[in-house]
Formats: C-alpha cells, structure tokens, sequence
C-alpha cells in the first residue's frame, strides 16, 4: 500500500468514526441550531457602538441623543443570546440527544438544564447599603460561555442516564386507561427525572464542598481555559485548520469534521471578546469563527479562490481553466467545492501541499496583521457565506479588508508553481 494510499485510509476511519459519533454529530448540529443567536448578539454590540454609544455612535450628535436611551435594550439583545449561551446549549443538546435516543426532545432538554443548574452556584453575592449578601440567582459565569464544556459533558451524560431509565418498565408509575395519555407520559417518566436530577444536585453539592469550586468552575479552569488558550496560539489553530485540510484532501467536509471541537472554542472566544468591550476593556482573543471565515478560509477551505485565479492567469490546460471560471462566482461567497471535486483536489498529488498549507498561511497572515495591530481582535460575528471583502469589513473594517486581499494574492503566489507544474505534468499524463 502505498503512503497516500495509508494517509486516505487513515484519514477516512477516523471521518468516519466522527460522523457515526451521535455525541460529536449532536454538538454539530446543537450549535449549528444556535449559531443565528451567536450572530444577533454580536450585532448587539455593533448597534450599540453604531447608535447609542455617547462617543462612538450617533447618539454624540444632537439631534440623535435620544439614542443613548436604547443602550439598554442592546445589553439586554446581548445577555439574551451570549451570555445565556451555557443555559442555551444543554437544552439544544439535550432535545437533540432526545430525538436520538428516541425519547421526549422537550423533557430531556428540561431535565438537561436542570441537571446544569443543579451542579453550578445557584447564589450571588450582592452588597445592599454596603452590606455584602447571597441572593438567589445564577452567576454570569455559570451562564455565559465559560460553561460550555461542563454543560455539553453533563448534557451527554445525564441524558443517556435518563434514556436509560425512562426505558426501565419498573419505574414507571401505571396509570388507568381512562387517564389522558398525555398525563400517563408524565408520570412515566416521573421517578426517572426524580433519579436524575437527585444524582447531579447530591453529587453537585458534594464535588463543591470536597473540592472548595463548583463543578462549572473546575471544568473551565482544568480542561475549556487551558484549550481555549490554545488555540488562540499561531501554533494551535495552525494545526487545526491543516488537520481540517487534511480531510479535504480525500474528499471529507474538514470543517464539518473539526467544528464539535472549534465552534465552541472560537465561540466563546467572541463572546469573551464581546463582554470585554461592553465591560470597557481591549478584546484579546484574535481568533474567532469570524477570523477562520475571514482570514483562514477565504474564498473557500485551502484558499480555493486564490488557486482558481492562477488557473484563470497561468494555466494552459483548458479542462482546467474551464473548471475555474465555473468555479470563480462561487469562490467570492467561499464556497470551494466546484473547485475541489471538479478540477479535482481530492487525492491530486500535484497540489496537494499547497491545499493542506494555505490556509496555514493565510492564519499567520491575519495573527501577524492583529500582532501588529492592524487589525483588532472582532466583536462583530462574520458568518459564513459572505462575499470576499464584505466579511471583512463587518467584522474587521477596512483594515481587514486589505489583510483579506492580501492573503488571496499570497495564496495566488503559493498555487502559480504548482499550476505551473500542471501544465508540465497533465500534457505528458494524456500521452
């Protein structure tokens, strides 16, 4: 067998396993569900800079003061999508998991969120005429993005714990016949959510008490702060996104393949990014999913776009060039498969290193420009879609813009050898 041969194999068991995975399958698709709301609070923000902001936004003029008014209103648009991000995420999951698991999506998405709650703070500490006191009610911290991964893990957990149980004859509660059937589904399920919910609260209370920190607190500290700190290093997201190139190159969405680990990560980047703006802090987190759509992957995973203009300028086979021009539109808007599966990519060892790498190069363009400053780390979500050069400027201004066009002409650079080569290799491949 020879080395591609065992890289496809291997690359293509381990795609496999991801996608017959139902958990990584289910946190796909939960933020996937949720990834609207992500982009609406981030333009909360943009609203508030724009219009109601006293110094940035329209409200410094006269006439338009009465904007400041609606400040508000854009911090509550905000609380309600980011910073409930970690009540919203086990419901999504939960009711995901339901449906797969084949029982009630609303009540394991209820029993979900009240298993979370049960393990994390239920009191704040307020100070009333300078007195310090706990109130009832949930931290920021338990419910904006710093939960994620504490959530998603008890989510999985305490649902299959209750699909277990729910599936058990004996602990359903018999009702007559005559009793309307949606009653009799209630009390089934009854003495399983009782189990469930008394486990998370006895075992929540006893982690905190043995440890001195919540369970959300400790999660956070030893497995989502150490991974999200990774990623935000040229050497971390350099690696992920070659790894997601790495599928491409035989064929498997490497994006779709990543995201169960990416999305919450780089989500919660931005919503930290977000918090600290509102907070009057710098953001810090230069990598976001906004950054990966922008910089990483312009014009499609493997900087695609720019490999279909070094086709269009240099390449002198006509299927190929045939292939880019009907590939070109949809490159602007970052879709690459036209390209990908018609030239093709997949499996093509004449460039192969620069669809792996690209988008490598094109991550430590955009880092560079933010170490520099020339670009600031986004508070404003750039989805997936957007032509080249209006993603940018939502999420980076004109400045991003240039770093944008900056990178497709580098990778322009990167593809000219290798399509070079092509007009070489294909004549003699033919004969």
């Amino acid at each position: 067998m020879s080395a591609m041969e065992k890289f496809t194999e291997v690359i293509s068991d381990v795609a496999v396993w991801v996608d017959d995975n139902k958990y990584l399958a289910a946190i796909k698709r939960t933020f996937t569900i949720y990834m609207p709301f992500v982009i609406v609070g981030s333009f909360s923000t943009l609203f508030k800079v724009l219009l109601s902001s006293p110094t940035t936004g329209l409200a410094q003029f006269g006439m338009f003061s009465w904007l400041e008014t609606l400040t508000p209103a854009f911090d509550a648009m905000n609380f309600a999508t980011l910073n409930i991000m970690s009540l919203a995420i086990p419901v999504i999951l939960g009711a995901v998991l339901g449906q797969t698991n084949k029982i009630s999506p609303i009540t394991s998405s209820v029993v979900a969120l009240g298993a979370y709650i049960s393990v994390v703070p239920q009191s704040v500490e307020v100070v009333v005429e300078g007195v310090s006191q706990l109130a009832a009610g949930l931290p920021v911290t338990a419910t904006n993005a710093s939960g994620l991964f504490v959530g998603m893990i008890l989510t999985i957990l305490i649902v299959e714990l209750f699909s277990k149980l729910s599936s058990i004859d004996a602990l359903r509660i018999k009702m007559p016949p005559s009793v309307p059937a949606g009653i009799t589904e209630s009390f089934n399920v009854l003495i399983p959510i009782a189990i469930t919910l008394i486990l998370t609260s006895v075992l929540g209370q006893l982690f905190a008490q043995a440890t001195g920190s919540y369970l959300n607190e400790y999660i956070y500290a030893i497995i989502q702060a150490p991974l999200e700190a990774i990623v935000q290093t040229p050497a971390g997201i350099i690696i992920l996104v070659v790894l997601a190139q790495m599928f491409w190159l035989v064929g498997i969405h490497g994006g779709l393949i990543v995201s169960p680990v990416r999305n919450p990560l780089l989500i919660a980047a931005l919503a930290d990014n977000i918090n600290t703006l509102n907070a009057g802090g710098v953001p810090s987190n230069p990598v976001t999913l906004g950054f990966w759509n922008v910089f990483m992957v312009v014009g499609g995973a493997g900087l695609t776009f720019s490999l279909v203009i070094a086709l269009l300028l240099f390449s002198k086979n006509e299927d190929s060039k045939a292939i880019a021009k009907i590939s070109l539109v949809p490159g602007i808007f970052g879709i690459s498969e036209p390209i990908v599966f018609g030239l093709p990519l997949v499996l093509n060892p004449t460039f192969a290193i620069p669809f792996v790498f690209s988008s490598g190069i094109g991550t430590a363009i955009g880092l560079f420009a933010n170490s520099l400053g020339f670009i600031t780390p986004n508070t404003v979500d750039v989805p997936f879609g957007l032509p080249i050069g209006l993603g940018a400027f939502l999420g980076y201004g004109w400045s991003g813009v240039i770093v944008q066009l900056i990178i497709v002409a580098v990778g322009v650079l990167c593809y000219i050898p290798f399509v070079l080569a092509e007009n070489r290799i294909k004549p003699k491949l033919e004969d």
